[in-house]
């Protein structure tokens, strides 16, 4: 299997700030021709900095950096006839549209899935947005902050008393983002048996709601919405954050086992057979005595000291890293996360092919560079498919 296995998909890009970007810049590095159209003043995240990274003289923002590794960016006005021209000439042999204006938005313009799909049926059309396509709450702008708190997340996160917290990277946008990325390559599996696209109707607020995961479950299950427990987990004891003489560690314990082995290493094989602490669900009962209880054995330790001894007894246990120490990791530099592409640095997708990293090789582009180089979509001469692309592409996605 190649690293690039979307090698052959074009997808236009009509999307800005982070959840569509972020779909789009995985299917970039899966492979995928991705063309990110931008207004003339670019998508907003240019300039959402400090700080900044400089591409060929110009300073864009870090955060713009994160999400557009790898595409190509043109202008277009979606306000003019040029500019919807400009749009449809595109879409003439592209597979997929991503999209994250408001439900309607393009509409007035020409370019939504209904004005486009008599004259592009095999087109794969995903439409992100903060509520989907219908519903009380469709017509809203979506933010991520906001259907954090709106999904039941905030409630669930940060200490038991004082206010909820949001996690702290925009979870929900790029957990859109990845099942975006899932449903359009589903669609395009669909297209190759039906020979026909698709609208894909994405909500940051079903994405966030659908990774409640076994927090909804609990909730389900009993009736009673689960709070928040700050670092420990609802269902599991102890797997929490232990102090320790110089910080913090995790200790992450999953069955009686490596309880019973966490004991034994604390010196505390008493637990082991108090009958409070003999199975999980007693753990979970009584959760404040056993952490205080551990926890006074573990602040004798230094965390490296405490992570070795985790260690060597088959405990599941980790640091928690700053950013500086994320990068600097032995793993993190065995599996290539930081990317060098040029002056430019960037993190990894996560995807390995037979050992193989996948990965675009192109930092995010300055504004409109396809169109200022003369190296535009547009231009079919300028386009850098192989010979015999279109060919290999239907025999391919179709």
């Amino acid at each position: 299997m190649s690293a690039k296995p979307l090698a052959g998909l074009r997808v236009i890009e009509l999307a800005r700030i982070l959840a569509g970007p972020w779909a789009g810049q995985t299917l970039a590095d899966l492979g995928a021709e991705v063309i990110k159209v931008e207004a003339p003043e670019g998508d907003d995240t240019r300039q959402w900095g400090p700080p900044f990274i400089d591409r060929d003289g110009t300073p864009v923002a870090a955060y713009f950096h994160a999400a557009n590794r790898g595409k190509r960016s043109v202008v277009a006005d979606f306000r003019t006839a040029e500019g919807q021209a400009k749009v449809k000439a595109l879409l003439a042999d592209a597979d997929i549209v991503i999209e994250n204006f408001k439900v309607g938005g393009l509409k007035k313009y020409g370019l939504d899935y209904d004005s486009l799909r008599a004259e592009f049926p095999r087109l794969i059309y995903c439409s992100i947005t903060g509520f989907g396509q219908d519903g009380p709450y469709a017509h809203r702008a979506g933010y991520d902050y906001i259907i954090q708190g709106m999904s039941g997340l905030m409630s669930i996160t940060g200490p038991a008393e004082g206010e909820p917290h949001r996690v702290g990277v925009a979870v929900t946008d790029l957990f859109t983002g990845v099942y975006s990325t899932t449903a359009v390559l589903a669609a395009v599996i669909e297209r190759s048996r039906t020979g026909l696209g698709a609208h894909v109707d994405m909500s940051l607020l079903d994405c966030a709601v659908s990774v409640m995961a076994n927090q909804a479950m609990n909730y389900l299950a009993t009736g009673t919405p689960p709070g928040r427990t700050g670092n420990w987990h609802p269902n599991l004891v102890p797997y929490q954050v232990f102090e320790c003489s110089d910080g913090h560690i995790i200790i992450a314990t999953g069955n009686d086992g490596q309880y019973q082995r966490l004991c034994r290493a604390l010196g505390l094989e008493a637990l082991i057979t108090d009958p409070r602490f003999l199975a999980n669900a007693d753990r979970v009962q009584h959760r404040a005595e056993l952490s205080e209880a551990l926890t006074a054995a573990t602040r004798s330790w230094s965390k490296a000291g405490l992570l070795k001894a985790c260690e060597d007894h088959g405990i599941p246990a980790g640091p928690i890293n700053t950013m500086d120490e994320v990068f600097a990791d032995p793993q993190i530099i065995a599996r290539g996360m930081q990317l060098d592409l040029g002056a430019h640095p960037g993190v990894r997708s996560p995807f390995v092919f037979n050992g193989e990293r996948s990965v675009a090789d192109r930092p995010a582009p300055v504004l409109g560079e396809a169109d200022r180089k003369g190296a535009s979509p547009l231009c079919a001469q300028a386009r850098i498919h192989p010979p015999g692309y279109l060919k290999s592409k239907e025999a391919r996605f179709t």
